[in-house]
């Protein structure tokens, strides 16, 4: 009998569910498409996290190159940066509705009365943008095939674009924008989840904001959202209140003018041994270079409070999360001088200027932000460089392949025409184009402020030579 017990404990061990460990630190690059175990792109744009156990499960947008609905896709991980793909829990073959259709900004709660996890959505069919309905799905188990229950306009007449969902101690609340997204709407849910049941407010009448984020903090609730400029990022702003059904203060800006490059999809709180740590996750939409949406970055960087009703958002190129922890720590940007061997001058941001176009030319250093560059990591030894006062990447202007081609300054994206390897030449380094295999020259050799950069076939002059060094 004590042979057979222990058998029997021995196959049940087995057969248990692994357990994972405790997740380790790990470090997070921004401005990137994150890839999956299996080394294909994460497809969770627009979407939010929910913690079942040990396991973070992101779900998200998974758009056909045309950005009609393809599925919404979930991924899981114990560390925030090592993704599983799990499922396409929602497709188009859910309904009949959702066969030609725009499914956006799915976020995912669970009901801890029913047992099932409910997913709300921003539903429009695949054309345009006049639906402006609230979706709803469910299911068993967090990973699962959802049921579809149908979309709608919440009290039947009004608008719901952007939304996100937050579930207070078991009450649930639904955040949308409304009227041609002039409004934000909180609608409190049904006990199921599966509808609205009270307008809670419109407490930003006229205020043109959109992809709502909310969260708590101590006893402050912050909702943090964008403005309106189709994919192009712009200003992110917040409000707080004491209560969800307010009152809520006046917006209050956060982060620089484009948010980083990024638009807020999610903030998700790390609840750790030592800390409870705030991770904004951000999209850099690909639209804003005319790109499918799949061709989206992401951007993941720590909340910090300088008091318990305010908030700031810094740049880091990378952090590190400890989810064991639950701490989130930015990692400061490395910015360099990048000096012309032939003149000793530097590659300088013309005036200071924050716009696309913007031309680069060499001066001589004078300390300026305009004249501090990082570089970025873009994979496969290639390097964004990207400049201290604006955030915007050194550019081929157009993509040209030509001689003499002008370098400017654009919105970071994933072009090749923005990415450059360091072809080492002695105790310098040649800047080579990744789009044309040019070398990133100093027009004339000229010796001059204000010299044209452009982009010429590589060669030996010390005009194509640079050296970068830490001021």
């Amino acid at each position: 009998m004590r042979r057979m017990l222990i058998a029997i404990a021995a196959v049940a061990v087995l057969l248990a569910p692994a357990t994972p460990a405790l997740a380790a630190p790990v470090t997070v690059t921004n401005g990137t498409q994150f890839t999956d175990t299996a080394g294909n792109g994460v497809h969770a744009h627009g979407g939010g996290v929910i913690q079942v156990g040990t396991y973070y499960y992101w779900f998200g947008e998974n758009r056909n190159a045309d950005d009609t609905f393809r599925a919404v896709s979930v991924y899981r991980s114990t560390d925030l940066r090592t993704w599983e793909y799990r499922n396409d829990v929602l497709t188009r073959s859910s309904a009949a509705e959702l066969q030609s259709s725009k499914i956006e900004r799915p976020k995912v709660i669970y009901n801890a009365g029913t047992g099932r996890f409910v997913m709300w959505m921003h539903k429009e069919n695949a054309t345009d943008y006049g639906e402006a309905r609230a979706a709803v799905a469910s299911s068993a188990t967090v990973d699962g095939e959802y049921t579809y229950h149908g979309s709608f306009r919440p009290f039947g007449s009004y608008m719901s674009r952007d939304i996100t969902l937050y579930n207070d101690n078991g009450t649930a609340y639904m955040i949308s924008a409304a009227d041609e997204n002039r409004d934000l709407h909180i609608y409190r849910l049904t006990a199921d989840y599966l509808n609205v049941q009270t307008l809670v407010g419109n407490f930003w009448n006229d205020q043109s904001r959109e992809a709502p984020a909310l969260f708590k903090r101590g006893s402050t609730y912050f909702l943090l959202t964008s403005g309106t400029s189709g994919w192009n990022p712009n200003q992110a702003r917040y409000a707080t209140a004491s209560s969800i059904a307010g009152p809520w203060t006046s917006f209050t800006n956060v982060g620089d003018g484009t948010t980083f490059g990024s638009q807020p999809a999610y903030v998700l709180p790390i609840q750790g041994s030592a800390t409870t740590g705030y991770l904004y996750l951000g999209d850099r939409w690909a639209g804003a270079w005319n790109e499918p949406v799949n061709n989206s970055r992401y951007v993941w960087l720590p909340i910090t409070f300088p008091t318990s009703t305010t908030m700031s958002l810094s740049w880091y190129p990378t952090i590190t999360v400890d989810t064991a922890t639950g701490t989130v720590t930015g990692n400061p940007a490395t910015y360099y001088r990048v000096t012309n061997r032939n003149s000793g001058k530097v590659m300088d941001l013309v005036g200071s200027s924050t716009a696309n176009n913007a031309e680069i030319k060499q001066y001589a250093w004078n300390g300026g932000r305009n004249q501090r560059w990082e570089f970025q990591d873009a994979g496969g030894g290639y390097y964004r460089i990207v400049n201290q006062n604006s955030g915007k990447c050194a550019d081929v202007t157009a993509a040209s392949t030509a001689d003499g081609a002008n370098i400017i300054q654009y919105t970071c994206g994933t072009g090749t025409n923005q990415q450059w390897r360091m072809q080492t030449t002695g105790s310098y380094f040649q800047l080579v184009a990744r789009h044309s295999g040019k070398c990133l020259d100093v027009v004339d050799a000229n010796t001059a402020d204000g010299a044209d950069i452009q982009q010429y076939a590589c060669g030996s002059g010390t005009n194509q030579q640079w050296s970068r060094t830490v001021p």
